[in-house]
């Protein structure tokens, strides 16, 4: 057991982003292309990185507008305190209460077209600092082309790779946050909500998802317009039970998993079973579930192989040409047979899609 966790720490630290703050120069607010993150967190304030690992009860509220550099590589975050070669904010605003970053929210939504009044909302996973996750959602915001209102919900990860334990104690911590934050969204007029989480903020996202169908108090069809769980850490049989008593999940469902995934294989070992949801093989397990199983195995690598849905250029290219189309989604599984390099297998209610190079 001692050899398995050394072997997953150094995964982790492998896997793990730099250490940096946000870097800010506001003197530079003419720099394009930039990007406004929207930022509801249950971490506490840091004076030196703006929001630290500590728990808060309250949630603080945020936007950083952050520009992306030329020589950006897609699926990179530069971190650079040059605004030339890395990312850097070139604005930002603090909201005093919840009501007043759902004004601007409000604002944000009424300027696009009707049709794009869409938000994404990325929960984080292990091992994040702050600018971990602001950056991480400006980066996919922009190789995505994503064209509604980005918001990030950041919860307290003690952003260190020794710290599983602390951090999954902060995922149960901050579900009552990430409720509010999904609340205060789809009270701003948002058309529809799209919740991705990734590794541990998968879980978060399915805990909160679920404790809000027990409440009663929210219609979850209505209010996603899909969830998203990339590499999610998370034990089979809790996704089961957890999607269970959500009870209708919202369309589309997708889980990205590989079976390269090494952290996942690791944290799988320590609990002294063979999978997570995250690198799961084959749809069987889940096939009596409305889910689309994206293995994307072939696009990884030892550099992004618990993030290449949002690292892997081919693949980022691969997902932006799917999106381009609504049938990829579509309840006739046999109409994505043209649109995807790779192979469509179906079990029952369960799709899963094989991505090849």
């Amino acid at each position: 057991m001692f050899r398995i966790t050394v072997l997953f720490t150094l995964f982790l630290l492998s896997a793990c982003s730099p250490r940096l703050a946000i870097t800010f120069d506001e003197d530079r607010a003419n720099l394009t292309p930039q990007h406004p993150i929207f930022v509801a967190t249950s971490r506490a304030e840091d004076p030196e990185i703006l929001f630290g690992p500590q728990r808060s009860e309250q949630l603080s509220f945020a936007r950083y507008d952050i520009s992306i550099p030329d020589a950006h590589d897609q699926g990179n975050i530069e971190w650079s305190s040059d605004a030339d070669d890395g990312f850097i904010a070139v604005g930002s605003s603090r909201y005093e209460t919840g009501r007043a970053f759902q004004s601007e929210l409000r604002k944000s939504l009424q300027a696009l077209p009707r049709q794009n009044r869409s938000v994404t909302l990325y929960v984080h996973g292990f091992n994040n600092t702050f600018a971990d996750g602001v950056y991480r959602l400006a980066q996919m915001t922009h190789d995505y082309e994503l064209s509604g209102v980005s918001v990030h919900y950041s919860w307290p990860s003690g952003g260190h790779p020794l710290g599983y334990g602390y951090d999954r104690d902060s995922m149960l911590f901050a579900r009552d946050g990430l409720e509010q934050t999904l609340a205060l969204i789809h009270e701003a007029g948002a058309q529809e909500i799209v919740l991705i989480g990734h590794s541990m903020g998968a879980l978060l996202s399915m805990e909160t998802l679920r404790q809000m169908s027990i409440s009663r108090q929210y219609d979850l069809d209505h209010m996603l317009g899909g969830v998203v769980l990339i590499s999610p850490d998370i034990d089979v049989e809790v996704f089961q039970q957890q999607a269970h008593r959500i009870g209708q999940l919202p369309q589309p469902f997708v889980i990205f998993s590989s079976s390269e995934d090494h952290a996942l294989r690791l944290s799988a070992r320590l609990t002294g079973l063979d999978e997570r949801l995250g690198n799961i093989t084959e749809a069987q397990s889940l096939s009596d579930l409305h889910v689309t199983i994206i293995d994307v195995t072939d696009f990884s690598n030892a550099q992004n192989n618990h993030f290449a849905t949002a690292t892997s250029p081919a693949l980022i290219q691969i997902l932006n040409a799917l999106t381009q189309s609504d049938e990829v989604f579509e309840d006739d599984r046999t109409s994505r047979l043209g649109l995807l390099p790779g192979t469509v297998l179906t079990v029952q209610n369960a799709t899963q899609i094989i991505l090849s190079q």
